[in-house]
């Protein structure tokens, strides 16, 4: 018997590494714009182990002025360069799908192509749900999902500028943990269902004493998670192993809205100039939530009115992507779901990478190509996703994070 279902196993396995193990990145969807833009840059490390990247933080100072007339002039002392090696560490995820015996025994027994039919709507299941989660923790890792605004009876109103439609969007059933500000925990519930109109989150039971300010976690990720760009651009303390108090090219920028307003390209040309001050002189890409997307597409067709280089044959109403030129070269204005209402991140994004033992995958470390395991108590196999990853910025003073914007829809 036990030979009778190794040979099922090693069925579902290699029809797997067939079908999808070598086409992963062809099932990312395209609404996770980070993990689509930020490359994945792997390195031969032990599980946890410490990534090693060396920065330079400072310019040589050592120069010697001397007049026209000066010969034979003494020279300054050298001043070296100021040179650190950052440390990243990743972080790990696991996701885990069960495949019931009744479909695992139609995937197993058609050839390939009722392999797929089998299981494509799982796999794609998983990897949208794990790139979100990737997603997610690229922009708020370290953060939490939202704040609380305020409670009634199980209902929680989410402050509005911490509310990001992509967050909450199929989240029926996540188990979440809320925590104060501080770090101290309330308690865990799971979510019943979600408002987007009011950004409010039902949930099963709410915890005692929650109270606004409490800040929402998905369960388990507070201190298990890399620290995402919201908190690499607003650190001002040690991070990678480096002091951002010393080093201000370490030190991400903020423009904070007061008072607050609807996001312009004005403030984003603003934002840029940060940057531009720390040495930005490349392309970067703006990511914004939806309705501020909204605002400045219509301050853009506002603007087309008075525009007389408009042509209708090279444009039309309504667009994808909204791109200029500003003091830096190409500036990308990116709708994002995952981008809470009330900031806008000015990204650099030759300056960011992702480090880890591994992208996103379903080879379980160690078990070469055995994807599917035999659940020992129910009818049917075990399929996960996993990754070792972290996000690391080279030059945060290269990037600015836009706060306290209020959208105007």
């Amino acid at each position: 018997m036990a030979s009778s279902s190794n040979n099922f196993s090693d069925t579902l396995n290699a029809n797997f590494k067939i079908v999808y193990a070598d086409k992963i990145e062809n099932l990312i969807p395209d609404g996770v714009k980070l993990v689509n833009r930020i490359s994945f840059s792997g390195r031969e490390a032990q599980l946890g182990n410490l990534y090693s990247q060396p920065l330079v933080l400072g310019l040589e100072h050592g120069v010697t002025f001397a007049g026209s007339t000066d010969d034979a002039f003494a020279l300054n002392a050298p001043i070296a360069g100021q040179l650190k090696e950052a440390q990243v560490r990743g972080s790990q995820m696991v996701l885990r799908s069960v495949l019931g015996y009744a479909a695992a025994a139609r995937a197993a027994g058609g050839g390939q192509r009722a392999f797929e039919d089998s299981t494509k709507f799982l796999v794609q299941n998983m990897m949208r749900s794990m790139a979100k989660k990737l997603e997610i923790e690229l922009l708020y890792g370290q953060m939490g999902y939202a704040v609380v605004g305020s409670t009634a009876g199980n209902v929680i109103t989410v402050v509005t500028q911490e509310w990001a439609p992509g967050i909450w969007a199929g989240a029926i059933n996540m188990p979440l943990e809320i925590r104060s500000a501080a770090g101290a925990l309330r308690g865990y519930c799971n979510v019943t269902s979600v408002n987007m109109n009011l950004f409010q989150v039902t949930v099963d039971l709410l915890p005692a004493a929650v109270i606004a300010t409490d800040i929402i976690w998905h369960k388990g990720a507070y201190n298990n998670e890399f620290a995402g760009i919201h908190k690499i651009l607003t650190n001002t303390g040690l991070l990678f192993n480096i002091d951002a108090s010393i080093y201000d090219l370490f030190t991400g920028n903020t423009v904070t809205l007061s008072p607050t307003g609807p996001l312009s390209f004005a403030i984003i040309q603003d934002a840029i100039a940060r940057g531009v001050e720390k040495g930005l002189d490349s392309n970067v890409s703006v990511f914004v939530n939806p309705r501020s997307w909204a605002d400045l597409l219509t301050e853009q067709a506002a603007l087309r009115m008075y525009d007389q280089s408009y042509r209708t044959s090279e444009s039309e109403n309504g667009s994808q992507e909204i791109t200029f030129h500003g003091q830096n070269g190409k500036v990308e204005i990116v709708p994002s779901i995952y981008v809470k209402s009330g900031y806008c991140y000015v990204l650099a994004m030759e300056d960011f990478m992702r480090v880890g033992s591994t992208d996103i995958t379903f080879r379980r470390p160690g078990q070469g190509d055995d994807f599917f395991r035999e659940l020992e108590n129910n009818a049917g196999y075990e399929l996960r996703a996993y990754t070792d990853q972290a996000v690391f910025c080279m030059a945060p003073g290269r990037s600015t994070l836009v706060a306290n914007i209020t959208n105007s829809n």
